[in-house]
């Protein structure tokens, strides 16, 4: 008899019901809201590199103070968000009578490495016009995970890098220097 009774009494089966659900529903909660960020972050890495590309196409000749100013712009249009480990490289590439881009000149903000002058540079198909020159742009951000399974995700995965890179022609002149980049 107490067996059927337990079988027909319903009283506690929302409490079950909600104990099953509400994990659920609180990882695709957090999970939506990681995926935001990280969209976010992602559009404003895109913003950043293709505003300084087009900045510096503007200029006939730049050095690197003025490259320098270039993380202050990114991390303005990063805003309200704080860039980790935010890297640009710009570099200038000539393109050769046979096609073949070069480095011309290459800048990199922080501890990165730019490219060695003289040195072949990947540059798309459709941007090698013979004998032109080309501004390219990278900037890349190592994004943190907010929340999501902090203590079950390995430290490894919880850092996202979020890259973009822009090329853009110079708008005056046959090319741009830079009077003190390597």
């Amino acid at each position: 008899m107490a067996l059927r009774q337990f079988i027909a009494d319903r009283r506690g089966v929302g409490a079950v019901e909600f104990a099953l659900i509400a994990p659920l529903l609180l990882s695709l909660y957090i999970t939506s809201f990681e995926l935001t960020i990280g969209f976010s972050v992602s559009k404003r890495v895109t913003h950043s590199a293709d505003t300084i590309a087009d900045l510096v196409a503007r200029e006939a000749s730049v050095n690197t103070a003025f490259l320098a100013t270039m993380p202050h712009l990114a991390a303005s249009i990063f805003v309200p968000y704080t860039p980790n480990n935010l890297s640009i490289k710009i570099t200038g590439v000539t393109i050769d009578a046979d096609g073949n881009p070069i480095v011309a000149w290459s800048w990199q903000n922080g501890e990165g490495v730019p490219y060695a002058v003289g040195s072949p540079v990947d540059v798309p198909e459709k941007m090698r016009l013979a004998s032109s020159f080309l501004i390219r742009s990278e900037v890349l951000v190592k994004h943190d995970l907010l929340m999501f399974m902090s203590g079950l995700v390995p430290t490894n995965l919880q850092e996202i890098p979020i890259g973009q890179e822009f090329f853009y022609r110079q708008r005056f002149g046959d090319s741009i220097s830079c009077t003190d980049c390597g």
